[in-house]
């Protein structure tokens, strides 16, 4: 399984501002509950070749009362989470008895953990670490975390004991999944494993109607018209604060470990209650993990006409930042819609690994840049010359040209709708790298 970082500390001392680079994301929250600044945060991390769920913690002080008490004590069962921890500690105001109280909870939970020290940019790194030696945490670590500084060479060192157990994983779930592998995630008691188990034809998971049956993800390998698939059953992410039992806390891992594996993601939502944040941001999860996504909008038989007619309209308007996903409107308990779904499946999967000429992207390129030019930059117009693809799942397409960095964002989006629209792609997000060709008269730096 993919690795899981906590970051933990007390406040202000940029967990947050690491988490944001980890991450090279807009926070991608999946679990959260009211106070931004007492947040549990997850988000899908990438640094170099390293892949990780990376965990941002509430600050704790150790003089916390009433709910802020309680929000540190959920910030410290993070760590449970966790397969590795960074205590990130502030180089420029030094020790701090909170840090002290921390370390002293850190040695206690027996989880690997490393001393990040940072704020040392334009301070002397040597004086900056001196305090925290005292703390006995082994190796520091300094870093500017607003800069990006040392960031790179701290994640070659805290994954390094996990790259041949992410390498296995992989190989393993290549070996024990076959074809497609389609995900399904959502809120509890939604009707994921009724989903599931009328997808399989057979009652292969438990259902019952309390929620937060399912304690685990659940890889189930079948085949249908002679075609292989795996479903992987997840257990349902709630907000926080309804979290209480321990071993339901590791279920939000889980779920966003198992949407790593999956090649499609099905989020399931519960037709009788409005969409909520909780939705929204399992599906920006989803994106940000480059897998293609299908909505499925379950219970739907029990519905009356206007009802129906304010959910489609709350679709419409809370789903506006993924046009590209198909929406479904299913029963999972009586099959109504459950077979419409694979085909949805298969496209999908078919744009997250399609493959192009660099003839046909640069000739699509080409017609959009004639349709409709880019604009002037300091009396110049912006050129692009040719593309090509970088990548798969999600597809990446790489511009090449003069001035991109200038390109504006309504011009990104313009291509990103013409290349969508002409090559068919559906259920995805398509990942846009501009980049600008050296002019060999500039003067050199």
């Amino acid at each position: 399984m993919i690795p899981v970082i906590a970051l933990v500390g007390r406040p202000n001392v940029g967990k947050s501002t690491l988490f944001n680079q980890l991450t090279r994301s807009r926070d991608a929250l999946v679990a959260d509950y009211a106070g931004l600044t007492r947040d549990r945060k997850y988000g899908d991390g990438k640094l170099g070749e390293h892949e990780f769920i990376v965990i941002d913690t509430g600050g704790i002080s150790g003089d916390e009362q009433g709910i802020d008490e309680k929000m540190a004590r959920q910030s410290l069962l993070a760590i449970e989470e966790a397969d590795t921890v960074l205590f990130i500690v502030d180089g420029r105001h030094g020790l701090n008895p909170a840090d002290e109280m921390i370390a002293n909870h850190l040695r206690r939970s027996s989880k690997p953990v490393t001393l990040v020290v940072n704020k040392t940019d334009g301070i002397n790194e040597d004086i900056a670490l001196a305090d925290f030696y005292s703390l006995g945490m082994g190796e520091l670590h300094p870093i500017a975390a607003s800069h990006g500084k040392g960031v790179h060479v701290l994640i070659d060192k805290v994954m390094l004991p996990y790259a041949e157990r992410v390498e296995e994983a992989k190989k393993q779930i290549n070996l024990e999944s076959r074809g497609i592998r389609i995900g399904v995630v959502g809120r509890p008691n939604v009707g994921k494993s009724t989903l599931v188990n009328r997808m399989l034809g057979e009652d292969r998971v438990v259902v019952y109607d309390m929620p937060g049956t399912t304690r685990d993800s659940v890889y189930i390998p079948y085949t249908r018209h002679d075609k292989e698939y795996t479903l992987i059953d997840t257990a349902g992410i709630r907000r926080r604060k309804h979290v209480k039992e321990a071993v339901e806390k590791f279920s939000i891992v889980k779920t966003l470990q198992a949407i790593q594996d999956a090649n499609v993601v099905i989020v399931v939502i519960d037709s009788h209650e409005d969409l909520v944040e909780q939705d929204l941001h399992m599906i920006g999860y989803v994106l940000d993990a480059g897998r293609g996504v299908i909505i499925a909008i379950n219970k739907w038989d029990g519905l009356q006409k206007d009802e129906r007619e304010h959910i489609k309209s709350e679709v419409e308007r809370r789903l506006g930042f993924v046009p590209y996903a198909k929406v479904h409107y299913i029963s999972a308990l009586h099959g109504t819609g459950v077979g419409d779904l694979y085909d949805t499946i298969e496209s999908t999967y078919e744009s997250c690994y399609a493959k192009w000429s660099t003839n046909r992207l640069t000739r699509i390129l080409e017609d959009s840049v004639a349709e409709h030019q880019p604009p002037m930059v300091n009396s110049r117009r912006i050129k692009l010359r040719y593309a090509h693809q970088g990548g798969s799942n999600p597809p990446r397409i790489v511009v090449h040209g003069n001035q991109t960095n200038a390109l504006p964002g309504s011009y990104k989006r313009y291509l990103e709708n013409k290349f969508r629209t002409v090559l068919n792609i559906t259920g995805t997000p398509i990942i846009f790298e501009f980049k600008s060709s050296e002019n060999p008269y500039a003067p050199k730096k």
